[in-house]
C-alpha cells in the first residue's frame, strides 16, 4: 500500500498528493510518470509526476476532478492508501543546455512542467515559464514556479491575472521582446498543446508535448496509447510521454480521447446521485 503522506488542495476540484512510494522516487525522473490503482477494481489512471524526493522517500502528483476515478482520488485524505503505484514509466525528458527555454503549462499541466523547468534551470538553461489558466483561481504551483525558473509569465482567458488571452499569448509576450527561443516543452490540455506546437511550427522552434492518452498497462502491450508522431504509430506510455509537437496528430489524439465520454459521463451521472442519496 501506498500511504498519501500529505495533501493540498490548490485550486477547485485539484489537489496535490505526497504520495510514500521510496522505489519510484529512487528512480524517477523529470518528464516521467506513474500508474496509480486505488481499489482492487478501480481504474488504473496514468499521472505524470509533479515532484519527488529521493530523501523522504515520496512522489508527488497532482490531480484534477474531471471523471469518476480522478473524483474518488481527490478525496483522498493523509494517512489513506492506494493499492497501486506503479513507476517511474516511460521516457524521462532529455536534458541538457539548450540556452533559452519556456516551458509552458497550461491548467493541471503546471503540475508536470515542475520537474521539466527545475532539471533545464540546474542544466544551466535560461528558463522562461509560462502559466495559463482560464481564470485566476485556477492558476496553480506559482511559488513553486518561481522557485524553479528565471522569469514567469502568467496568462488568464478572461484577463483576471497577468496578460489576457491564452498560452500562446504568452509565447508571443516573450517572441516580442526579441529573445531567441531555443526549445520549448509546453504541457497541458489537448487544445493547448496543438496550439503552441501551430504557433511555434512556422518559426521554427523546437517544441516538446507530453501526450496523455487512454492507457491500460502502461507497457506498451495495449496499444490503448497509440500516437500518431509523423509517419510513425507510437505508444505514449514507452516511447513517450514525451513527443515533437510538430509532429503529433493531434486531431486523431483528440478523437481517440473522447472514445469513452459517453460511458465516463454515464459512471459520473451514477456517482452524484448516489451521492445525493448518501447526502454526501
Amino acid at each position: 500500500m501506498y500511504t498519501v503522506v500529505k495533501k493540498r488542495v490548490l485550486a477547485k476540484a485539484i489537489v496535490l498528493l505526497e504520495i510514500e512510494a521510496p522505489d519510484v522516487a529512487k528512480k524517477a525522473q523529470a518528464g516521467q510518470f506513474v500508474i496509480v490503482r486505488q481499489f482492487d477494481n478501480s481504474e488504473r489512471i496514468p499521472l505524470t509526476i509533479m515532484d519527488y524526493d529521493r530523501q523522504k522517500g515520496t512522489v508527488t502528483i497532482v490531480l484534477q476532478a474531471v471523471g469518476y476515478s480522478s473524483t474518488l482520488l481527490t478525496k483522498l485524505e493523509e494517512g489513506d492508501s492506494l493499492l497501486d503505484f506503479v513507476g517511474p514509466l516511460g521516457q524521462p525528458t532529455e536534458i541538457k543546455n539548450y540556452g533559452t527555454v519556456l516551458s509552458v503549462g497550461g491548467g493541471v499541466g503546471v503540475a508536470p512542467i515542475h520537474p521539466i523547468a527545475r532539471a533545464l534551470k540546474e542544466a544551466g538553461n535560461y528558463v522562461i515559464s509560462i502559466l495559463a489558466a482560464k481564470n485566476k483561481d485556477l492558476i496553480i504551483l506559482e511559488k513553486e514556479m518561481r522557485a524553479v525558473s528565471d522569469e514567469i509569465v502568467i496568462t488568464t482567458d478572461d484577463g483576471s491575472y497577468g496578460l489576457k488571452g491564452f498560452a500562446t499569448h504568452g509565447v508571443q509576450a516573450v517572441l516580442d521582446r526579441g529573445l531567441n527561443i531555443d526549445a520549448i516543452w509546453a504541457i497541458g490540455p489537448m487544445i493547448m498543446m496543438k496550439s503552441v506546437a501551430d504557433f511555434t511550427r512556422p518559426l521554427g522552434i523546437k517544441t516538446f508535448v507530453s501526450m496523455n492518452p487512454i492507457m491500460v498497462d502502461g507497457t506498451g502491450m495495449c496499444g490503448a496509447c497509440r500516437v500518431q508522431v509523423g509517419e510513425e504509430t507510437k505508444f505514449a506510455c514507452v516511447h513517450g510521454p514525451e513527443f515533437d509537437g510538430h509532429l503529433v496528430d493531434f486531431d486523431l489524439a483528440m478523437k481517440r480521447s473522447a472514445y469513452y465520454r459517453k460511458e465516463e459521463a454515464m459512471v459520473m451521472e451514477k456517482y452524484k446521485c448516489q451521492c445525493q442519496k448518501e447526502g454526501i
